[in-house]
């Protein structure tokens, strides 16, 4: 069994995969500061709630964008699961090349995105990822990373609109009636939503003209639905794409650990 987690800044995600069949996934909010013993516990509850038994974990695949928990949770895979790990970063095989200024500040969750983008639709790609930040990444035909985007996400700029203005309260986001608002809450939802899907269109739309080329666009993230709903340029929404990303990337590494 190989377990796979994509750490972020406000959410952890991770999967069970049996050969290249999903037996589970589970979504947790990111602590920086669990220690192993925690994160212990804490896996172990998860995979036990779905009779998994921890002890057929033989491989562990991360992807990572919050270092301050990289090693509790190294030493849960090697130490407490005995597993085969791979911390997704440089020197690791991904099959693309990353055509950019420095190939070392490119986020794991992306290079993973951009994985198993390639792997189920022809290229070109844009590659959209819904998560605290919001990226954008262009992936050519020939699997060539060109680099992208990055933008306040969406719970992110609702949060901030909130804090930053006194006379706004805090709503959640959801789809209006219609673009023009009759209250505030309207108001504020329609930015949020309409404005966003407006944001992706032009973004991507911008892209293309720079690749020369219409782009596949493919989606994933929380909120990545919601949004693709309202957008002409979003072809493929894929929950679990980080997921199958990992186990791709994996699978490329697993003789050299």
């Amino acid at each position: 069994m190989l377990l796979v987690m994509d750490v972020g800044n406000t959410q952890t995600v991770l999967g069970l995969y049996d050969g290249d069949i999903l037996r589970g996934h589970w979504r947790i909010f990111t602590n920086n500061y669990r220690t192993s013993d925690e994160l212990r516990v804490l896996f172990f509850m998860l995979l036990q709630s779905a009779g998994i038994d921890p002890g057929i974990i033989e491989g562990c695949c991360i992807s990572s964008v919050v270092p301050q928990i990289n090693l509790a949770l190294e030493h849960v895979c090697k130490k407490v699961f005995g597993a085969k790990l791979l911390m997704v970063g440089p020197g690791v095989k991904t099959g693309l090349v990353l055509q950019v200024e420095n190939p070392k500040e490119v986020g794991a969750d992306r290079i993973v995105n951009s994985v198993a983008a390639r792997a189920e639709h022809e290229g070109p790609l844009v590659v959209i990822d819904f998560g605290t930040a919001t990226t954008f990444d262009a992936v050519t035909a020939k699997g060539e990373w060109r680099g992208g985007v990055i933008v306040p996400g969406l719970q992110l700029s609702a949060d901030v609109l909130f804090e930053r203005c006194a006379k706004l309260p805090r709503v959640d986001i959801a789809v209006p009636p219609s673009v023009i608002g009759r209250d505030t809450i309207a108001n504020i939802r329609s930015g949020l939503t309409y404005g966003y899907a407006d944001l992706v269109d032009g973004l991507v739309r911008r892209m293309g003209r720079e690749m020369q080329c219409e782009p596949t666009t493919v989606a994933t993230g929380g909120l990545a639905e919601l949004i693709a709903d309202l957008t002409d340029t979003i072809d493929v929404v894929d929950p679990l794409l980080t997921l199958k990303g990992l186990r791709l990337v994996y699978e490329r590494n697993e003789k050299q650990l």
